[in-house]
């Protein structure tokens, strides 16, 4: 994956639209490479290898083309900010690979930031949840020295302003992770509900969600996936989401085929 901070509105549809015009060049499709292995094998590399001084040749594209792509459709490549983060599937895989874009030596880096997202070489989003739990906790802290000057409702619309948008921020991105991850945020959103009310630490947080209308930020995650799975199917998302899920047929009439 290769980021590149945009430098017009139109850059970050651009680097999605490089894949198709640019492919050609590349003799196959980015979309149909599951990870290193099937790349390393498309160009007759052997993955498994061990010695340092035979590693497959990475990668095979050539990233000179984006750039001339980019420079056709007046766009720029701006390597002082372009970064490089391998995400195999295979753990064991090397991440020593550079790439070489004219002279610039692109080398892999742990976690890079692309759209307010900071992804990571595993994908768990670690520093992503840490830096957005950090800032939430710093805004807690703020609102709770001026709380005994705000109404209720005052208190309410402030979190909604500036902590519960970014928890709601990306969460799509979250589902399916851990537990672990997500007790982070159901902390903030905990302390952010007693603090509106003015509960101390160990009130039951149920009866608040209520009367707030907030969900937990597990559900939130759930209801994000569900809604998005029956826009899909009732047509309304776009044409690229439609043509994805196939809708189950049973092969035998079941007894609730009339509910």
């Amino acid at each position: 994956m290769l980021f590149s901070s945009p430098l017009s509105g139109f850059n970050v549809m651009a680097d999605f639209c490089i894949i198709n015009s640019v492919s050609k060049c590349f003799l196959y499709s980015i979309h149909f490479v599951e990870d290193l292995s099937d790349l390393c094998r498309f160009c007759g590399e052997d993955i498994n290898n061990s010695d340092p001084g035979l590693a497959p040749a990475w990668p095979c594209l050539s990233l000179s083309d984006i750039s001339v792509w980019k420079w056709e459709h007046h766009l720029k490549l701006n390597l002082a900010k372009t970064e490089l983060l391998v995400i195999p599937a295979c753990p064991s895989i090397n991440h020593n690979r550079t790439v070489q874009l004219g002279s610039t030596t692109l080398k892999p880096t742990r976690t890079t930031r692309n759209l307010g997202v900071i992804l990571d070489d595993s994908l768990t989003f670690i520093d992503h949840i840490s830096t957005t739990a950090r800032s939430c906790r710093f805004i807690l802290y703020n609102i709770k020295k001026i709380r005994p000057y705000l109404t209720e409702q005052a208190t309410q619309q402030l979190f909604q302003v500036l902590v519960i948008s970014k928890l709601d921020c990306y969460k799509a991105l979250r589902s399916g992770l851990p537990a672990s991850s997500i007790k982070h945020f159901q902390m903030i959103q905990n302390a952010a509900a007693r603090l509106v009310f003015n509960q101390p630490k160990k009130t039951h947080v149920t009866p608040l969600f209520i009367s707030l209308h907030w969900l937990p930020v597990a559900a939130c995650i759930k209801f994000k996936a569900l809604m998005l799975m029956y826009k899909t199917l009732c047509g309304t998302t776009p044409y690229y989401l439609n043509t994805l899920p196939e809708v189950y047929v049973p092969s035998r009439n079941l007894r609730s085929i009339n509910d």
